[in-house]
């Protein structure tokens, strides 16, 4: 299934034939502290930076109404983030994973991403488009 929107996102999640929990990692793309000049020009183009993870969330698809209210609910902590990646953890037995469930996928995410492991997740920026990462 090709990934269009975060509503596919969520829409695949429901669609599953077992209970799922949606783990977001929200980042901020930053210049890295020493930067190279070509560095500094891919990111003026918005083409590199480092990934720095500042806020962890987990999430079953019936709490999440859209990418929008996401967002919302983000503002409220008052970190900044400019993309958020996002992974599924299946249940098992007709049971969705809880949070407590979630919290080691959740830092071998933020692990993955800190190695620049990203294209294992869907990404999004904060307009809510699709993300690729090569």
């Amino acid at each position: 299934m090709m990934l269009t929107s975060f509503q596919n996102l969520l829409t695949a999640a429901h669609q599953q034939s077992e209970p799922q929990r949606l783990l977001f990692t929200f980042v901020r793309v930053e210049l890295p502290e020493a930067a190279t000049e070509a560095q500094r020009e891919r990111f003026t183009a918005q083409q590199g930076g480092t990934l720095s993870p500042s806020l962890c969330v987990d999430k079953a698809p019936s709490e999440i109404a859209s990418f929008e209210t996401l967002v919302e609910e983000s503002a409220t902590t008052g970190l900044d983030w400019d993309v958020v990646f996002v992974a599924s953890l299946s249940g098992r037995a007709g049971v969705a994973p809880s949070t407590d469930e979630a919290a080691q996928p959740l830092r071998f995410m933020v692990n993955a991403i800190n190695n620049g492991r990203v294209a294992e997740f869907a990404a999004f920026d904060r307009a809510g488009n699709v993300l690729q990462f090569c």
